[in-house]
């Protein structure tokens, strides 16, 4: 049986940082070695993101058994869009815990390492998110107890966090590889016509 990724998207997310998720575990399906699957998911039946895509996510979120996903990942997005109405719902700070609980990848993008550390598993715990605006979600990240890394990706453990769109391949490659291999990731990006080294 194939791996299971879930997807949760917020109001307000970042299309260009879900649809590397959902491209990469995509061609991981189409192509890869060891495939696996994503699912979306959100607090509401239609979303819509930052720059007005309208999605309608495949599971309601009130049917998510954490035991049927191997993953999850998580796309930021922007405060004034209604981001931070969904992702620090207590609803689904707890799935995060739980997530976390079975030591289950975790990978957020640019803000959403913030619902990450609201749900309070990042305390004393290496992480990244947005650097711009002097800083200003760093260092609210650092409130929740993170210890705020100076890099565009940090991986602790099972989390994976980052500082912004142009590193949502990287994530979405790395969570891929987490849960599969250097040989499958190596195999989806030359389909996707990557340059390999």
């Amino acid at each position: 049986m194939n791996k299971k990724v879930l997807l949760f998207l917020a109001q307000g997310f970042e299309a260009y940082e879900a649809s590397a998720f959902t491209d990469v575990f995509g061609w991981s399906r189409e192509c890869g070695f060891e495939q696996v699957d994503m699912l979306t998911t959100g607090l509401r039946p239609v979303l819509k993101c930052y720059w007005n895509l309208i999605v309608q996510p495949e599971i309601p979120f009130g049917q998510i058994n954490v035991d049927d996903f191997d993953a999850l990942a998580i796309p930021g997005g922007a405060g004034d869009a209604g981001f931070f109405e969904d992702a620090y719902d207590e609803r689904f700070l707890s799935l995060i815990r739980e997530f976390d609980k079975k030591g289950k990848p975790i990978a957020s993008i640019c803000v959403a390492a913030l619902p990450i550390g609201k749900s309070g598993i990042l305390k004393n715990r290496k992480a990244t998110t947005w650097d711009l605006n002097e800083g200003a979600r760093r260092r609210q990240l650092a409130r929740f107890g993170a210890l705020v890394q100076e890099k565009q990706l940090v991986v602790d453990n099972n989390i994976i966090t980052s500082t912004g769109p142009a590193t949502s391949l990287d994530v979405a490659f790395h969570l891929l590889e987490m849960l599969t291999s250097s040989r499958n990731v190596t195999e989806i990006k030359r389909n996707m016509r990557f340059k390999l080294d």
